[in-house]
């Protein structure tokens, strides 16, 4: 099942399920709009979302929104791949020991074509394609054997970073990792139930149609297991969180192939769609 966030025209955000290249229209089951909301019941009204036979509409007509637009956290791993700690090690990036959480503040979530900013007071823009996880109920330390069983689903997520202000001028994360319009994701949720291993996951990334990142999920570090348990030894994850689980090779920072203003970004990951992001100067 694929679960999105839309609207037609300027019409209000509703509730969604993803068929092919249509949405329907949720309303109808009284659930609101805020899919982080649904999570926690998902299983109890399965049937009647997968039932509903709402106003339909196709993809192409309807303006998509991020799935989640209100998570508590919005979380991302550090240098999770292999090639791509190899490459930051190569860019005189220093490489952890154990797994780096960075917070992306929610205020830079934005949906799966909306244009993204490059900074005013930067010319360091890169991409980053990445799987994220939703996580589906709360949960405090859980065993890694019992992980799966916490996610609601994934997306699509690209970790836009301004790497001077990642590296250089601040001494933490957070600030590179979330000016406006740097966390775009979706286009939809596909539940858990339809990714049989998130693990073999084809993913990709393009700058203007030229191929920058290719890789597979299979290539992690600290798999998504083993991420779910280290994190919730500290705190609670809750319904909608999202968790960023890290990218693979072919960043702009080792060769300095910034992006700018005008390029077109498209992140796809194998079974769950894809973004597309024009670049466009801050207002």
């Amino acid at each position: 099942m694929k679960l999105t966030r839309f609207r037609v025209a300027d019409g209000p955000t509703l509730l969604g399920r993803v068929d092919g290249d249509h949405v329907t229209d949720l309303s109808g089951l009284g659930l609101g709009a805020s899919l982080r909301a649904l999570l926690p019941r998902l299983d109890e009204l399965r049937d009647a979302i997968t039932g509903a036979d709402g106003p339909g509409y196709p993809l192409t007509g309807v303006v998509l929104e991020a799935p989640v637009d209100d998570p508590q956290k919005f979380l991302g791993i550090g240098m999770n791949y292999r090639a791509h700690a190899e490459e930051a090690r190569a860019a005189g990036i220093p490489v952890p020991t154990s797994q780096l959480w960075f917070n992306k503040q929610v205020s830079c979530l934005a949906g799966p074509y909306d244009a993204v900013h490059k900074p005013r007071v930067s010319d360091e823009l890169d991409y980053e394609v990445e799987l994220g996880v939703v996580i589906g109920t709360p949960c405090r330390h859980v065993p890694v054997e019992e992980a799966r069983s916490v996610i609601a689903g994934y997306l699509v997520g690209n970790d836009f970073s301004v790497r001077d202000w990642l590296h250089k001028r601040s001494p933490t994360f957070t600030l590179g990792k979330s000016f406006d319009t740097h966390g775009p994701v979706g286009p939809w949720l596909t539940t858990a139930d339809e990714v049989a291993d998130p693990l073999a996951l084809r993913m990709r990334l393009t700058v203007n149609g030229e191929v920058r990142q290719d890789w597979t999920t299979g290539d992690m570090i600290y798999g998504i297991d083993d991420q779910i348990a280290y994190l919730s030894q500290v705190m609670t994850l809750m319904p909608g969180d999202i968790l960023l689980t890290g990218t693979p090779s072919g960043i702009a920072a080792p060769t300095g192939r910034w992006l700018k203003a005008g390029d077109v970004v498209r992140a796809e990951i194998e079974g769950l769609g894809a973004l597309e992001n024009r670049v466009v100067d801050e207002p």
